[in-house]
């Protein structure tokens, strides 16, 4: 049953694949009985008391929601004064995916909308078959609560990796598929073009085949275009109505109002690398690079707009902090933040007044929702329960030496009153990508609450420390992420918090890539290993689905230099039989509908491990795209399975 031809698993939908893939995913299934653990995972993710988080379109607030009854979901809005009441919130059901995927037998999933700017009255729906990344867009009327139809002129765009902008009523930017020429190697549009509803397009900026995607804003309060065209994943070009902003490739230029904001990740015009500068735009246009530095001691981890005020939130330590600033004087304004807390801007809109939205939450205390105004005060607008037990709960973290002498921190989350015990270890380290301290239900029912540890590392290759911390580990230096990685894994069992047996680790994407590359490389560490739409065979990652556009992360396949790097990584290419080396035991998970990482990396890694005798279980959801899983439904059906498994290869038999 397990045995197939490799070249077979990459064709997403043929039968041979999805007969492998389906008979494998269901033996692994059947050996775990998920059904009680699937429930409650469920239950909390349905559950009516969890916060609907919003943002701001004109008077109204607009909400996603999904629950038992809507597992699809339905797109929604309400008052803000409704939304701030003591009752239940007046909820105005805008669109129900469930009904619409009945009527349409289709496989909706929902992938967000775009409102038309200041009359806020027609949306751009954003709808995918499965949770893949491709959707469809389509136009729809919030007054009739319907789509427009085409025939009368309403705007849809067939599926593709689309992205779209208003420009007013009757015109859109868009980039999509639209035949040979239109697109990049890695799947994403090349071109930007003018839509009109009487159907005149005009292409107004056309990339190269090589660019990772070419992309298109309407800034509607001063009436003008900003395209830009992103040469690789950190770097790329821009241009304001057709005028060039001529500032380094790598460096990140946001032109908003009258002002150009610029995020360097090497020093430009005496602005730091990872700091944030601004200038006037008709100054930098006129040759001036007097750049004024607003945040330089901290990693700038993102930045926000309201009508006007500027909101940088920052990590110092992976502790965070946000500021308001008055656009134009600078006055700055630091937020009082829940102590102990992780937090981040989740809404702000610039043409809808200075209201924000703030979430607070840290590994054992639930989301706080805050909304703030012009002052930059906060205050409480929703606060989630605990669906698990917290009691004795506390977090430490801790910091380690890499192999090269790089000192990195890592979280770790548990009741310390006992001695060593499973332990589950996470990790990403690529991308940028900032790991902070997050509250979670779903990890707190299915593991802490066991009395279980949870380790989150911050490895280099994100985002925590600004820049350098991700540029130390690219392409040919790219093994360092490991040698991050495995000095936790050793730093733990130091400390006598688990043994090696005790600890298992889980990654997904590129973090699904850090447990694989681990299994291959130093198998010794930990005692199992879930692997979920990971990236394995590095060899040939450049030519599935998307690709081509992450050889700045990881180096390029054709390069001799590179490849010779990479050969010594690779997961798939670097797995050794049992008689050789004992590898734990390994789950690997992916989604048919993934049209970002190809299902043919966990495919054929997990076929690879099965043929060299290592133990190895294998699952396929065959909807979700990248995520893994498209509802409610499927992540507790998803996250039981894995817990489980995780916790029959580590733990002990959960109650």
């Amino acid at each position: 049953m397990r045995d197939i031809e490799p070249k077979l698993l990459d064709d997403l939908t043929a039968a041979p694949a999805l007969k492998w893939a389906r008979e494998w995913s269901d033996a692994t299934e059947a050996r775990l009985d998920s059904s009680a653990l699937r429930k409650r995972i469920r239950a909390a993710l349905d559950s009516d008391d969890r916060i609907p988080f919003v943002t701001r379109r004109g008077e109204d607030l607009y909400n996603f929601w999904r629950d038992a009854e809507h597992e699809r979901g339905i797109w929604r809005r309400t008052s803000l004064s409704s939304f701030l009441g003591e009752g239940a919130t007046d909820w105005d059901v805008l669109l129900d995916v469930d009904a619409l995927a009945a009527d349409e037998d289709e496989d909706w999933v929902y992938k967000g909308a775009t409102v038309l700017p200041l009359s806020w009255d027609r949306a751009l729906i954003r709808l995918s078959r499965g949770g893949a990344d491709a959707v469809m867009v389509r136009e729809f009327d919030l007054e009739t609560r319907a789509f427009v139809d085409p025939a009368e002129g309403g705007f849809t765009i067939d599926e593709a990796k689309t992205n779209v902008s208003w420009v007013d009523r009757d015109t859109i930017l868009v980039g999509t598929d639209e035949g040979p020429g239109t697109v990049t190697n890695s799947g994403y549009p090349m071109q930007v073009a003018r839509w009109t509803r009487g159907g005149d397009t005009t292409v107004i900026f056309t990339g190269e085949p090589g660019d990772v995607a070419v992309g298109a804003g309407y800034d509607v309060v001063d009436r003008r275009t900003v395209v830009t065209r992103a040469l690789d994943f950190y770097t790329s070009r821009t241009w304001v109505d057709g005028e060039f902003l001529d500032v380094p490739d790598d460096c990140d230029a946001i032109p908003h109002r009258k002002w150009l904001f610029i995020q360097p990740r090497t020093e430009f015009a005496g602005v730091p690398a990872g700091a944030l500068g601004v200038i006037d735009l008709d100054a930098f246009h006129k040759g001036a690079r007097d750049f004024t530095v607003l945040e330089q001691d901290a990693t700038v981890e993102a930045i926000t707009f309201t009508e006007n005020a500027l909101l940088i939130t920052c990590l110092v330590d992976v502790a965070t902090s946000i500021s308001r600033l008055t656009l134009g004087t600078w006055e700055r304004t630091e937020l009082t933040l829940p102590e102990a807390a992780s937090a981040h801007v989740v809404a702000a809109n610039p043409v809808a007044g200075d209201e924000f939205w703030v979430a607070a939450s840290s590994f054992t205390t639930p989301t706080t929702l805050l909304r703030g105004d012009a002052s930059g005060a906060l205050t409480e607008a929703k606060r989630a329960p605990a669906h698990f037990d917290t009691s004795g709960l506390e977090t430490r973290q801790h910091w380690v030496t890499s192999a090269d002498g790089t000192r990195l921190p890592y979280f770790i989350t548990g009741d310390f009153s006992g001695g060593p015990r499973p332990t589950l270890v996470g990790g990403y380290g690529g991308f940028e990508v900032s790991l902070t301290p997050a509250f979670s239900n779903v990890r707190g029912i299915a593991w802490l609450e066991q009395g279980n540890f949870y380790v989150q590392p911050n490895l280099r290759g994100g985002g925590e420390f600004g820049p350098e911390w991700h540029s130390q580990v690219v392409k040919t230096n790219r093994h360092k992420v490991w040698e991050d990685h495995k000095a936790v894994l050793e730093d733990v069992v130091a400390r006598g918090y688990a043994t090696p047996a005790q600890i298992a680790i889980r990654g997904g994407s590129n973090g699904g890539l850090l447990t694989s590359g681990a299994l291959v490389k130093y198998p010794e560490c930990f005692g199992a290993a879930v692997i979920q739409v990971p990236l394995t065979d590095m060899l040939r990652y450049h030519t599935l689905s998307a690709g081509a556009s992450w050889m700045a992360e990881y180096g390029d396949p054709d390069n001799p230099e590179e490849r010779a790097a990479i050969e010594t990584w690779s997961p798939l290419h670097n797995v050794r039989p049992r008689d050789e080396v004992a590898y734990p035991p390994a789950l690997v998970t992916t989604s048919t509908r993934d049209d970002r990482v190809h299902p043919a990396h966990a495919r054929t890694f997990a076929l690879a491990l099965w043929r060299a005798g290592q133990p190895v279980d294998y699952f396929e959801n065959t909807a979700g795209g990248h995520a893994g899983a498209a509802d409610n439904a499927q992540v507790s059906r998803v996250e039981a399975l894995i817990y489980l498994w995780i916790d029959d290869k580590i733990g002990t038999p959960l109650a």
